[in-house]
């Protein structure tokens, strides 16, 4: 099995297009230390290397695909690796993407909650226009951690976890979250498996069961600490108030990520313009860097 990082920051990627915070200032004058990074999507194959799962769709969806060549393997006049879409959530950063593959020569197969695929018919309709284009052909991803394989994307193995967070500022339900808003994926081989898990308000239970025993967990990167945006002006709402655990802080993400047992690669992914391990000169890298913390950069590899 192999998983590549498509896109390793949050929504809006780095640098942000209209933002001129420190670091998405400094890396477009080249005074930070930083790499521009594209919005948070997986690819994931299992045997055969021209089969490859989508794992959420960004905006960033056209770059990903130019930088990544094995998910067109020009066979035909029309022609891609990907064989399946699997959506964590129904977040705009994680499914606009969708549109992009509307000239797919098939109907897109779609893997989603319940939850998710209300959102992405009613609040936000990205599955009822595709129905005008290429047609969606929708799987039930079950939330509550069953086993469940995609036939085109042999050899690997999928469970989905349903974990606290926030479903979009569209969905019919935000003000009340249901069961399946946001999934934690742990996708697995024979090697063993890895969790992937870009929004989460918070670590426990079958979560955090899962990641005990995981070769390596890629993690809500979001933000360094709870007022993050606050401090910098940006927004009035606390890291945990957007579904998101801050790194830093009493029972904060690198706190959390010290409690799993050595062996399990720890990478943060997700990563929000503002945060400043962005910049690999800042003391907040190097407190990663101390604790044995990576930070997810698009292009990286995992191969079980």
């Amino acid at each position: 099995m192999k998983i590549r990082v498509l896109g390793s920051a949050a929504g809006g990627g780095f640098p942000q297009w209209n933002c001129n915070c420190r670091n998405c200032s400094g890396v477009r004058r080249g005074t930070r230390r930083a790499q521009p990074r594209t919005q948070s999507s997986l690819a994931v194959c299992g045997d055969d290397r021209a089969a490859w799962a989508l794992v959420n769709a960004s905006p960033d969806i056209h770059a990903q695909l130019a930088a990544t060549p094995a998910l067109q393997p020009a066979r035909g006049t029309r022609d891609t690796a990907i064989a399946a879409v699997v959506l964590v959530d129904g977040q705009i950063d994680h499914t606009t993407g969708l549109y992009m593959l509307r000239e797919s020569a098939r109907p897109l197969a779609v893997w989603c909650t319940d939850s998710v695929f209300e959102d992405l018919t009613h609040g936000n309709p990205i599955l009822g226009v595709l129905r005008h284009y290429c047609g969606v052909e929708r799987h039930v991803l079950p939330p509550d951690g069953s086993a469940f394989t995609i036939a085109a994307v042999s050899g690997v193995r999928w469970r989905a976890i349903a974990v606290a967070s926030k479903p979009a500022p569209y969905s019919p339900h935000r003000a009340a979250p249901v069961t399946g808003d946001n999934v934690a994926l742990v996708i697995g081989a024979a090697a063993g498996h890895v969790v992937y898990a870009p929004a989460l308000a918070a670590l426990d239970g079958p979560l955090w069961a899962v990641m005990q025993s995981a070769v390596c967990v890629l993690v809500d990167g979001t933000f360094w600490s709870d007022d993050e945006m606050i401090s910098q002006g940006l927004s009035a709402k606390r890291a945990r108030d957007m579904g998101h655990l801050p790194q830093s802080g009493p029972g904060g993400m690198l706190e959390r990520l010290a409690e799993l047992p050595a062996g399990v690669r720890r990478i943060l992914i997700h990563v929000n313009n503002t945060n400043p391990i962005l910049d690999e000169d800042s003391a907040e890298r190097a407190e990663l860097t101390r604790q044995g913390v990576e930070v997810a950069l698009d292009g990286m590899e995992l191969t079980l």
